[in-house]
């Protein structure tokens, strides 16, 4: 028997039971309830822009329209996702070490804007800076910079990877007011030579990954609870002298259980949110910190996978955000070994198979989470299920050809039509007998819904299907205002991208075909 999750929302509380939904026929948007303000979707540059961002003209820009674009072509048809940030890598120079980095591949290397010499160069990171600017052209005018480890000049190990090393951060004890200002230094440097400012900075990331950061594969540090705090106490009293006001955002966690609990880990890495954000931690408080917003980041990482972790652990999540008064972003993730249902991250997909399953992680983080963003690891990937586009290199790396996914479209499905500054608003659930469905919005193995409403007054609804045979459903809203809306469709269909495929009035029925992802936009 295929264990469902239904769950009810009482008073701010999650409380869990296991039953199986009943099928809505009816969702009525309630125009005087809103939720959470969105503010972004996103990807990243890792991995990849360093290299593809030096490729011919031709591909560069192709990969910036489908990421970045929100025009529409001759049909109607969205030309791009429209992601709203990009996330910059700032690089900690595991490229000048070549082989002696102990990071195998060239992909997963990062040059660094600070030279051994204490100098900065900022021709270097080419590629990536040349992707700003790309993203920049086609209306991103908000940037994110993050780190997986401080510049090799600054590290105990001398390395960007934690090799040989335990659960610390990898950062000499004479560097931590250096390492503050090469991060003032960056954020200047680039807005000073690529006109482009950095809003938001993420000096750590997944600091608490139990499995320490040890090479060959990545860059990468952990840290604990109090040397993120010092760090970020004395990166925002170097921006506050600096005059920058760049937001310092922690603490990218790789598992939302080391936020509210621990989880593969001790107490040193776990309870973040009442670490950083209650006063009674004294060590660790970051709440009276210059540029430090009441908002923590984390990853979605191995908890999607069974239904029930997918339903509790967000809940568990939410429940603490709110008694702490605390926001929240998703910042990354991508598939894993345990996602089982879709064969784990080995391969990359172009099908409907693994954009669904992500939809479904979209909307458990921003209806039961609360995510205010959401954001995908790597924009551009190889042959595993981490990239929105696959790239094929040649063998010398200085070109290559890439291809779009269903994963990049479905994304799209939330990305193009929620701006930033929509409003998400809550959504009730009706039975053919127009008997309310307690959280009928939610069904993670039929129809997920979510509505939004964009700053220009556009309602958008986005709805999954992740069932194997049609659906059929009536919108109506609580205000009973009429509405025109455009429905726009991704499915397993070629080239059904995104794709404009009716208009409909409000108060009549729509219908989804099979594992499809519509998103209703009103005119």
């Amino acid at each position: 028997m295929k264990q469902i999750i239904l769950s009810f929302l009482l008073s701010g509380i999650c409380t869990t039971l296991f039953a199986q939904p009943e099928t809505a026929a009816t969702f009525r948007i309630e125009t005087g309830q809103p939720r959470q303000t969105m503010e972004h979707f996103s990807a990243s540059d890792a991995w990849s822009m360093h290299i593809i961002g030096l490729w011919p003209q031709e591909t560069q820009q192709q990969v910036a329209d489908w990421l970045f674009s929100t025009e529409n072509d001759a049909d109607g048809k969205p030309k791009g996702i429209g992601l709203s940030l990009w996330r910059f890598n700032v690089g900690a120079g595991s490229t000048e070490q070549g082989k002696a980095s102990e990071i195998a591949s060239p992909w997963m290397r990062t040059e660094c804007f600070l030279q051994a010499d204490g100098t900065y160069d900022w021709s270097k990171q080419q590629g990536q800076r040349n992707f700003l600017h790309l993203a920049k052209e086609r209306g991103v005018s908000k940037f994110l910079a993050f780190l997986n480890s401080p510049p090799v000049y600054f590290t105990q190990n001398g390395l960007a990877t934690n090799t040989g090393r335990g659960g610390t951060l990898n950062l000499k004890e004479k560097h931590y007011e250096d390492f503050a200002r090469f991060l003032a230094n960056v954020v200047q440097g680039v807005e000073k030579h690529d006109g482009i400012k950095f809003d938001y900075l993420c000096p750590f990331n997944e600091p608490d990954g139990h499995w320490n950061w040890t090479g060959p594969k990545q860059e990468g540090t952990p840290a604990t609870k109090k040397e993120i705090a010092r760090t970020v106490r004395l990166i925002g009293k170097e921006f506050a002298g600096k005059g920058i006001d760049t937001q310092i955002l922690v603490n990218e966690s790789s598992d939302y259980r080391c936020m509210f609990a621990t989880h593969m880990t001790n107490h040193e890495r776990g309870y973040q949110i009442q670490s950083f954000f209650c006063p009674d931690s004294v060590d660790t408080y970051l709440g009276n910190t210059p540029n430090v917003p009441r908002l923590i980041l984390g990853h979605s990482y191995w908890t999607n996978t069974p239904l029930s972790d997918l339903h509790d652990i967000r809940c568990q999540l939410r429940d603490t955000l709110d008694k702490y008064k605390v926001d929240f972003w998703q910042t990354e993730t991508c598939i894993m070994s345990n996602d089982e249902e879709i064969g784990g991250g080995g391969g990359f997909d172009r099908s409907m198979k693994t954009a669904l399953y992500v939809a479904r992680i979209i909307h458990h983080d921003i209806v039961l989470a609360g995510a205010r963003s959401w954001q995908w690891w790597r924009a551009v990937g190889g042959d595993y299920k981490d990239g929105l586009i696959r790239e094929y290199t040649a063998p010398d790396r200085k070109s290559g050809r890439v291809e779009d996914s269903k994963l990049m479209w479905a994304l799209g499905n939330y990305s193009r039509f929620i701006r930033p500054g929509a409003v998400r608003l809550n959504l009730s659930a009706f039975n053919k007998d127009g008997e309310p469905i307690p959280n009928g919005d939610t069904d993670p193995t039929g129809l997920m819904c979510s509505a939004y409403q964009n700053t220009d007054g556009k309602l958008v609804m986005v709805v999954i299907n992740y069932a194997t045979e049609d659906k059929e459903f009536t919108l109506d809203l609580s205000n009973h205002q009429p509405h025109t809306w455009n429905i726009y469709r991704t499915s397993d269909k070629e080239g059904e991208n995104l794709v404009p495929v009716s208009t409909t009035p409000s108060h009549t029925k729509v219908e989804i075909p099979a594992r499809s992802i519509l998103t209703l936009v009103t005119k």
